[in-house]
Order: structure tokens, then sequence, then C-alpha cells
């Protein structure tokens, strides 16, 4: 009887009704919601559960009857396989309705608090090859589709050079052509994976930790600064250097060649010693007239002109006072600290990883700036009352939180420094609302705004200005 009560069901004839997060997608059987990935709302389809459980299922399809009226051809030939850009078969603008939608229902279940008339969300004006930074992996033996294991031709396990499969960390795609990375990018990949194979380089195999390339690490700017990194899993001059030598012979445009050794376990380098082969050992990113450095390990956001437009509209909402003090908490490498500090008397940056904060202090010397204080160091230790004595009340603070949002002990922290207003950049809405339900009794949200940085990605962001009471 237990047996028959876990069996998963085929679902027949199940009618698609609208997105849900994650990119999944949801249809209603028998009051059940059911969550399908590789779907979109109007779709008919038969659908095999994956997960049971007592509110929900989860499932994928396996055959359709009806393609939605809404669906659109993906223009990438690597689409359902690499998992990446989930939403290329929706319209952009059916895309960006979804985003404001979901925003909005976030903040309004989740957090529960009264929200003014939302802004409408501000859609990317690029939606290919908008991303700054692409790392490839390399396997000695690419990922098969399931349509190439069931088939009876005889397919090649030949090794990749491409991404990740979701949820599967020894698994790769071969990538032929990415559109989220402006040229050279395609090139440069294809290039060295062709040098690879006429020069007997192996590719590493994540399994059996074994072979000689690694990763490759792509990072272009809107200035036309090129980095490309190479990451080798053991030393061997000759064949490091003939490749090294190959791509900057035939790619002059490279402004930052790097290489490393990573005999690690994993493809993390943050520990590991990047060593300049050719050019300068950083590149340059510009916004308005500020010049930010960017080195192997930096962090930038990954849609540079997009990220503008984000921080625009935060400097926008803020709207500081030529006599106000700025905490910028979670500042990374300062990108909006800097942004902002002209219109301020003084703005401090925190942040959690030391190396950030030095890009941070760096970026301000390059630009002149001289009103901006950077702290390394865990927000809730950091940002204490002898923190606020010391360095000033804030007037108002920007928070920009990863995904996880803010630790409670930073929401209270904040409370109890009480600045005016707050503004709060999310790359979650969901725990940003969480975070909002917090500090509702002493703010009160007072305008919201989406910014879709990802097209055909479900990521949004998402601002939202907060009033003290």
């Amino acid at each position: 009887m237990g047996r028959n009560r876990n069996k998963k069901p085929l679902l027949e004839n199940i009618e698609i009704v609208k997105l849900a997060a994650e990119g999944k997608a949801i249809a209603k059987v028998d009051e059940k919601v059911v969550f399908v990935t590789n779907v979109i709302p109007g779709d008919v389809v038969d659908v095999q559960v994956t997960k049971k459980r007592k509110s929900y299922m989860e499932g994928h399809p396996v055959v359709f009857h009806k393609y939605s009226d809404l669906r659109v051809d993906a223009f990438c030939e690597h689409f359902g396989v690499c998992g990446g850009c989930k939403w290329q078969n929706l319209p952009y603008e059916e895309q960006l309705n979804f985003k404001q939608q979901e925003v909005l229902d976030n903040l309004s279940r989740i957090g529960k608090i009264e929200l003014p008339k939302a802004n409408p969300i501000l859609p990317s004006a690029k939606t290919e090859f908008y991303r700054n930074k692409l790392e490839f992996t390399f396997s000695n033996k690419r990922y098969l589709t399931f349509d190439e294991i069931n088939s009876d031709a005889d397919i090649a396990r030949t090794p990749a050079l491409g991404f990740h499969v979701p949820r599967l960390f020894d698994k790769v795609v071969d990538i032929n052509k990415c559109h989220l990375q402006a040229d050279p990018s395609n090139a440069i990949r294809l290039a060295v994976k062709e040098y690879a194979f006429a020069n007997d380089l192996s590719f590493f195999d994540i399994r059996a930790q074994e072979g000689f390339l690694r990763t490759l690490v792509v990072r272009t700017s809107t200035t036309g600064d090129i980095m490309v990194i190479v990451v080798f899993y053991h030393e061997d001059v000759e064949k490091r250097e003939g490749l090294m030598a190959h791509l900057a012979e035939k790619f002059p445009e490279i402004s930052s060649l790097m290489y490393i050794i990573n005999e690690k376990a994993n493809d993390s380098f943050t520990d590991q010693e990047v060593i300049l082969y050719k050019g300068e050992d950083h590149i340059f990113e510009k916004m308005e007239d500020l010049r930010f450095k960017i080195g192997p390990k930096s962090f930038y956001q990954t849609n540079s002109e997009q990220a503008y437009e984000l921080y625009s509209k935060t400097r926008e909402f803020a709207n500081i006072q030529k006599d106000e003090v700025v905490y910028d908490l979670y500042t990374g490498t300062g990108t909006i600290a800097n942004f902002v500090a002209r219109q301020a008397k003084k703005v401090i940056g925190i942040e959690y990883v030391p190396e950030a904060i030095e890009d941070a202090k760096l970026n301000s010397e390059i630009n002149g700036i001289d009103n901006t204080v950077f702290f390394a160091g865990d927000m809730k230790d950091v940002l204490n009352a002898d923190f606020i004595a010391e360095h000033g009340h804030p007037d108002m603070m920007i928070v920009d939180p990863p995904r996880a949002g803010m630790h409670a002990d930073v929401v209270e922290t904040i409370l109890q420094a009480a600045p005016n207003r707050i503004v709060y950049v999310s790359c979650n809405s969901a725990t940003q609302a969480r975070d909002l339900q917090m500090m509702d009794h002493a703010y009160k949200v007072t305008k919201v705004q989406a910014v879709d940085m990802f097209p055909h990605t479900h990521h949004v962001e998402n601002i939202v200005l907060m009033e003290k009471r």
C-alpha cells in the first residue's frame, strides 16, 4: 500500500496557467499546485511527476498536446539543454510582466505591508549579449542530451568547453555559440578548444580529478577592455606557453591575459595566485565619468549597462543632500558608494570581504573621491553604537545584501541607527519582503522599482525607498 502511495503519477492533458518563481510554471490538479519545468502559460502537456508532497507536486513535461499562443522560437541552438536562458521561448514583454508581478506579490504576500503604486519595471535595452563575464568549464566528456542517448546513431562523447548542466556538477554542455556575451567571447572560446584539439591538450575530468585544461574566464567591458584567464589543473610549461602564445597572437585585442594553476578539488580561484602573461593585470569599466578598476577576482555587476540604470535609480531614490552622511551596507567593491559620493557629505561603506574593500578604496582613489571610507567585517559586528558615534549618524542608508537578505541582527542594528531614509536594493524580492516586514513598524515604503538585469532568466532586481514613519 505504501508503495502505491509514493508512486509518481503521470498527469495527462494539464494546462499550464501561470509562471512561478525560479523559472518554473504552475498547473492546478484537484486543487493541488503542480510546479512544472520547461513550459509556459497556455501550454497543454502530460506531466511526469518527480516529487509528490501533501500540498504540491513537481514534474516535467513528457508530451505537448498544445503549444501556448504566447510561445516564440528560442534564438539559441542550446536552448533547453544548457539551462541558462530558460525564458527565450517567452516574449520579452511577458517576461517583464511576470517579473513585475512577482515582485509585487512577494512584497504584499510575504511582507504584508502597505505599498505605494509601483513604477513600471525598467527593461534592459539589450536582451542579448548583455553580460560582461562568463566562465566556461572544460570536461573530457561532453554532456549527451536525452535525445542523443536514446537515438540509434553512434554519438561521440567528445570533450566539451561550455557550461555546467544545472544541478549536475560533473556534466558540461559543449557550447558552439552563446548569446550572453559580445564578441570576441565566442571566438576566444572556440579558438581555445580548436587549439586544444589540434595540440592534444587534455580536458579536465572532474570525477577522476585529472586533465590539463580546467576553466576559461572571459571578461569584457564597455571601454573595450578584454580580460581572459585560463585555469590549468597542473603546470606544463611547454603546453601552457603554447596555448597562451596562441591566444596572444590570435587576439591582440585582449588587454589582460592571465593564467592560474589550480590544483585544488574545486574550481574557485579566490585563494589562488593569478599570473600575468601579457598586458595589464586589470581592466576598466566606466560609469558616467567614473572609472572602476576590475581585477581577476573583483566583483562587478555582470550587466554593465543595466547596472548603470540600477544605480541611477538608486541614487534618484536616495535623493542625497550635500550635508548628509550616507552608509552603504554590503558595499562590495564600492560601486554604489563611489557613484553617490559627490552628492553626499560623506559615504561609509561596509563589506564582509576584505579584498572587495581594497578594490573600493582603490576605486575612490582612481576617481579622486576623498569623502568615502570603507571597512571590512561582519555587518552586525562593525555597525554598532560606538561605530556610529565615531563616524556620524547616518542620514540615509543604502543596503544591497546577497540573495539571502539581511541577518536579523543587521536589521536590528539598522533600526537602532535610525536613518531618515533607507534605499534597499535586492536581487531576491522574497527575502527583501521579509526584511521590510521586520522594519515596517518604523519605516514606510514610499517607492518601488523593479529592474530587469537578466533577460530570459527569472532573476529580477528590486529597489525600495523606505522613509521613517
